[in-house]
């Protein structure tokens, strides 16, 4: 009986230090949750500026594709002043680089055989040019794919891919000093030739498929003429002629490395360049080369055929798609403008996560660009007044598309408002303005918030949402309105994401 009551009362005493211990847990709890909580804030803040200074460090990276013609230059210039003195290159072993050329030899209808010559250029590549091949194999990613589908459909050799590599840099606008543009550097009358429209609106030649398209037809006509893979690439460096004469002046030779020192200097290094990147690349992993991870896969875009004129910009809005990316997507509209021409099929090239909203709402989204085209048609005058006119000096890190943002206008209408033909921009360089609410760029933010919150509510997003899908569910809210509200600087969206949207 005793030992009973003693069981009972240490079970009692049990409980009771259990009880403390569970109050005070649960008041360090409290503490420990608020600190958790202020972490947190802390943690969310800083995530945000870093995925601003991700999404801006993504723009730039556009940007820089499109328009740096900083690695172009540098393959021009490798070319045109190849050298081919020995290079001290240990990592690779003579005896080695045989082993490898014997063995692409043999899988490629190029003649990718052993000389010092060859072997010096890709050294030099390999010691020299390092990181300018490992940006060029990043970019390989996203247009290796349809360049091998043109290829392939044209029964061409798929290693003419690396050819884009030599002539542009993998630049879609890239332009030679002689007026060769694209991809594949079409001269004018060329690209005309094999089916490529150049308009004040479109240039096709830097278009990939069309233009890619294009090059297949002409190098099958090469091919035919001279029956060599070597031979035809070296005449759509220079021309036929170039190769005819440089066959003649050798006494009949009809091997590239009998007849280079009788072609013009740019085509003499030509191909060594060609077939070292085309080592390069086979051998990539070998060399220590990381592979490619694009900002975005060819295999994850699809294309629509536009219905009407419409702006990058226009498309930007609706979809969601940063305004850069669509220009990385779309390189041959000049103006960021597809037009619309009878006979003509222009297409728009976006992600697929959005092209199914684009095709169902088709109707209020070219509805929408008309009447914005209807009211550009007016004269200046009427659609500015004269105290919204500003001007804006360009800073460092300052693109089209970053002041378009900040002040709510169209990268298309600072293009008009001040005559550019390209979205290059220069230190110091000034621009006009009309923004449409010029005098509420001026005023503090918080009266910015203070009209937003006046009538904001609160949507939470589900799964299959887009900013558009969303801003068709509120009438008068755009797709930017929902990204300024709430501070969204892309597209992506996650399921039970609590968004403001307000009726205006």
């Amino acid at each position: 009986m005793a030992f009973r009551f003693f069981i009972a009362i240490l079970f009692l005493n049990i409980t009771l230090c259990f009880s403390q211990m569970k109050d005070t847990i649960s008041v360090t709890n409290k503490k420990t949750d608020l600190k958790q909580l202020r972490t947190q804030k802390d943690s969310l803040l800083i995530r945000k500026v870093e995925v601003d200074l991700y999404a801006s460090d993504l723009d730039d990276k556009w940007l820089e594709e499109l328009y740096s013609n900083s690695l172009y230059d540098t393959i021009y210039s490798s070319i045109t002043d190849i050298s081919f003195e020995e290079v001290d290159y240990p990592e690779l072993s003579t005896e080695l680089l045989k082993s490898r050329l014997a063995d692409l030899s043999s899988r490629t209808p190029f003649n990718v055989e052993y000389n010092p010559a060859l072997e010096s250029v890709i050294k030099s590549y390999l010691k020299n040019r390092r990181s300018s091949f490992q940006k060029l194999i990043d970019l390989s990613a996203f247009y290796f794919p349809m360049f091998e589908r043109e290829l392939d459909i044209h029964d061409l050799p798929l290693e003419i891919k690396y050819l884009a590599i030599v002539e542009s840099a993998l630049k879609p606008r890239a332009k030679s000093r002689v007026g060769a543009a694209g991809l594949w550097q079409f001269m004018y009358t060329t690209g005309k030739m094999y089916g490529l429209d150049v308009s004040s609106y479109v240039d096709e030649r830097s278009d990939p498929i069309k233009s890619t398209e294009a090059a297949a037809k002409y190098l099958s006509k090469l091919y035919e003429i001279f029956g060599d893979w070597d031979l035809a690439l070296a005449a759509y460096n220079s021309g036929p002629g170039n190769v005819t004469k440089a066959i003649r002046r050798s006494g009949g030779y009809q091997n590239y490395w009998n007849i280079r020192h009788n072609l013009p200097r740019e085509t003499a290094g030509y191909l060594p360049a060609f077939l070292a990147t085309m080592y390069i690349f086979e051998y990539a992993e070998e060399h220590g080369f990381k592979k490619p991870k694009p900002e975005v896969a060819f295999f994850e875009t699809d294309t629509i055929r536009v219905k009407q004129m419409i702006t990058l910009d226009q498309v930007s809005e609706f979809t969601g798609v940063e305004m850069e990316e669509l220009q990385f997507l779309n390189p041959s509209y000049k103006l960021d403008i597809i037009p619309y021409v009878k006979g003509e099929n222009y297409i728009l090239r976006l992600p697929r996560r959005v092209v199914g909203d684009f095709v169902s709402n088709e109707d209020s989204i070219y509805g929408f660009a008309t009447e914005e085209f209807n009211k550009r048609e007016k004269p200046m005058p009427q659609l500015f007044e004269a105290d919204s006119k500003i001007t804006y000096k360009v800073r460092s890190g300052d693109f089209l598309g970053r002041v378009a943002r900040k002040y709510a206008v169209r990268v298309s209408d600072i293009k008009k408002w001040n005559g550019l033909r390209s979205n290059n921009l220069k230190i110091g360089q000034r621009l006009v303005l009309y923004p449409k609410n010029a005098r509420s760029i001026t005023t503090s933010k918080s009266s910015k918030t203070k009209s937003v919150s006046k009538n904001a509510k609160t949507y939470t997003v589900r799964n299959g949402d887009s900013l558009w899908s969303i801003s068709q569910k509120f009438p008068g809210v755009s797709v930017q309105n929902i990204k300024d509200w709430n501070g969204i600087s892309g597209s992506k969206l996650k399921p039970g994401m609590k968004l403001k949207v307000s009726k205006s």
